[in-house]
């Protein structure tokens, strides 16, 4: 595990990069402001327990106590009120000084002059509220941890985190402290500067108190640089440990002949980061006596779309007889972190069911889950009993979800369900990324480095496989149009879809859609297209080729007439 240990304190030391580290800055920096030379040391270590503890034994803490989740983030986001104000404030700053003299007999002698315990309790307050941006090391601990598998493994990759992030925090602290001490105008507006970092302090309690705090750190996680500082983690060796370390694929055998192919305890939902349809969390222990069937799937993920229609006509057809959907949103790309895009998803497919947003991939783990979208049902009692990755198999779903509300004491009349499969038949064109993690169908070079090019298109190329012209910045999880860009796909489909985000420089983004190097006419446009122009105005999945069930082979070629839009990958019908 030595290897997992390494990059844990990386991924720590990373952390200082990370835009989620913003909202809690202003905190940190304030602990060079007063106080004295060992205050940021009090800061630190508060955050280190704090953390650690926190991370691991959070979901054990609430359930012993009874105490809500919230109340621990509230209690927070009320000591850091009162630190704001007493810098805002000296008389109120006199009275916190007072208080920690008053209670220095229970502290080493003279600590309370160095500022150490108010640092130590800022410290604490940080290591509750802040949430970072959560790799694939940190979310299985905390999966792991919210399941009470915690050992000392665990304890040790979770501490070492938390020191890798500690240390270039106590670097920042004292590099402005002995700053604020050298710079003369620095140390002749200390006053000033103070009360602008108890501004922000106060701000931050706000937000805290409010849980926007929450919603701006998702915001911040979903920007492709956010994302991409997650990226050192992502490597097999890492992958393996993990995979080591929580025992994947022992836990749920499936015989995918029958109808109910698993018998295991369902699972909790661990580290929602935010519950939309529903005005509480929900827990799996909360829905014993019901039949549950919850649904990874992502809004992008166009496998996850053709089987919406199905899984909201159950929920409809069978909420009234004790049947209940937990969508659980895992997001692929970074912006579907966004949970304004989310609730844009829910609205536009009709969901009426509670969709919890794992952001983190907390949830994911802790079913050792693999595919979106993935089906799990689970009968009254708390138990899977069926597991059904990818699209189809919906009359067999339907089927499994009567007999056990059935079981469960339930009248059911109803008839099993008409909706066409829309589940391509016969041999489509792969999936497509065209971000460099996972590019593998660029002629004539299979993949492509980070950075901004010039390219030519070819000429000609084979089938299932596409080429660029014009200039590209290509990063990790997409790439960017630059001047001039275009693209050409050599693909056999039904429907051709593309996931797209608009450029962030310009008002509007347009998209110029030919096949076999004509306009795309009425005949063959996808739904998104207008005219042979593809407007982009959200990130989402566009519908570009319509063949209206014909599978066919055809040249696409996209010319991008707005700069700075960001193209992700192909999916196809």
């Amino acid at each position: 595990m030595l290897i997992l240990f390494f990059f844990a304190f990386l991924a720590g030391i990373v952390t200082i990069l990370s835009p989620c580290i913003l909202p809690v800055l202003p905190i940190v920096l304030s602990g060079s402001l007063s106080g004295g030379k060992k205050r940021p040391l009090g800061i630190i270590l508060g955050f280190i327990l704090s953390f650690t503890l926190f991370t691991l034994f959070f979901t054990t803490i609430v359930r012993a106590t009874g105490i809500p989740a919230n109340i621990l983030r509230i209690i927070a986001g009320i000591i850091l009120l009162f630190f704001g104000t007493s810098l805002l404030v000296p008389s109120f700053q006199q009275f916190i000084e007072k208080l920690f003299i008053k209670l220095s007999i229970l502290t080493p002698k003279n600590t309370h002059r160095s500022g150490f315990w108010g640092g130590f309790l800022i410290g604490l307050t940080i290591g509750v509220v802040w949430t970072p941006c959560v790799g694939p090391i940190l979310a299985s601990v905390i999966a792991l941890a919210a399941t009470s598998k915690v050992t000392f493994t665990i304890f040790l990759i979770t501490l070492i985190y938390s020191l890798g992030t500690a240390i270039p925090m106590l670097l920042v602290m004292y590099g402005s402290w002995n700053l604020l001490n050298k710079a003369p105008w620095l140390t002749k507006n200390t006053p000033a500067i103070q009360k602008i970092f108890g501004v922000l302090m106060i701000i931050f309690a706000f937000l805290i108190l409010t849980n926007l705090d929450q919603q701006i750190e998702g915001y911040l996680a979903a920007t492709p640089y956010g994302a991409d500082l997650t990226h050192i983690e992502n490597n097999r060796t890492v992958a393996k440990q993990l995979s080591a370390l929580k025992q994947q694929s022992s836990n749920m055998p499936i015989n995918t002949a029958n109808l109910f192919n698993a018998d295991v305890p369902a699972p909790e939902f661990v580290g929602i980061s935010h519950w939309l349809n529903t005005n509480h969390p929900i827990s799996i222990k909360q829905l014993k006596g019901k039949v549950v069937l919850v649904d990874f799937w992502t809004y992008t993920c166009i496998n996850c779309i053709r089987t919406l229609p199905h899984i909201t006509s159950w929920y409809d057809k069978y909420h009234n007889q004790g049947f209940v959907v937990i969508g659980v949103h895992t997001p692929e790309f970074a912006f579907e972190h966004e949970t304004a895009n989310v609730q844009n998803a829910i609205k536009q497919y009709h969901i009426h069911y509670p969709v919890a947003q794992d952001n983190n991939y907390a949830t994911w783990n802790n079913y050792n889950n693999q595919y979106w979208p993935a089906e799990y049902l689970i009968d009254a009692s708390g138990t899977i009993r069926r597991i059904h990755f990818g699209e189809g198999g919906y009359t067999q779903m339907e089927s499994a979800i009567q007999i056990l509300l059935k079981q469960a004491g339930h009248k059911v009349t109803q008839k099993l369900g008409t909706i066409p499969n829309t589940t391509p038949q016969g041999q489509i064109s792969p999936e497509t990324y065209l971000g460099s993690n996972r590019m593998q169908y660029y002629y004539p070079s299979t993949t492509l480095e980070n950075g901004t090019s010039t390219f030519t298109l070819s000429s000609s190329i084979p089938q299932n496989t596409f080429s660029l012209g014009g200039q590209w910045t290509i990063t990790g999880e997409q790439a960017v149009t630059g001047k001039n860009a275009t693209l050409t796909y050599n693909f056999t489909a039904d429907k051709v879809y593309l996931v797209l985000q608009p450029s962030t420089s310009e008002k509007t983004s347009e998209v110029k859609v030919f096949l076999d190097n004509k306009p795309v006419d009425t005949t063959n446009a996808g739904a998104d297209v207008k005219n042979g122009i593809l407007t982009v105005t959200t990130d989402r999945l566009y519908n570009l080729i319509d063949f209206h069930g014909k599978t066919e082979n055809h040249l696409l070629k996209l010319e991008f007439k707005t700069p700075g839009i960001q193209v992700f990958a192909f999916t196809f019908g």
